[in-house]
């Protein structure tokens, strides 16, 4: 799977994207998050942060929704406009 940090998220982790093989047991955006948390360090702003935002293939995703291998994830902060 690709994964793609964007904005502020991007600065903290130090990447902008990554591939991954998808762990057993990670169906879910959450179970990703938890995944990417327990990295540690700046990785725990997965559990940290209920803002950050998700999408799964270019479409806005839930929490529950779910990953597969092969997809792109890209998560970030809310964005505002002005």
């Amino acid at each position: 799977m690709k994964l793609l940090y964007f904005a502020g998220l991007r600065e903290t982790l130090g990447l902008a994207a990554e591939d991954l093989a998808l762990p057993a047991g990670v169906d879910t955006v959450a179970q990703l998050r938890s995944h990417l948390a327990a990295r540690g360090g700046a990785w725990e702003v997965f559990t940290t942060s209920k803002s950050l935002r998700a999408a799964v293939n270019q479409a806005m995703a839930g929490t529950d929704s779910p990953v597969r291998e092969g997809d792109e994830v890209a998560f970030f902060p809310p964005v505002t406009g002005g």
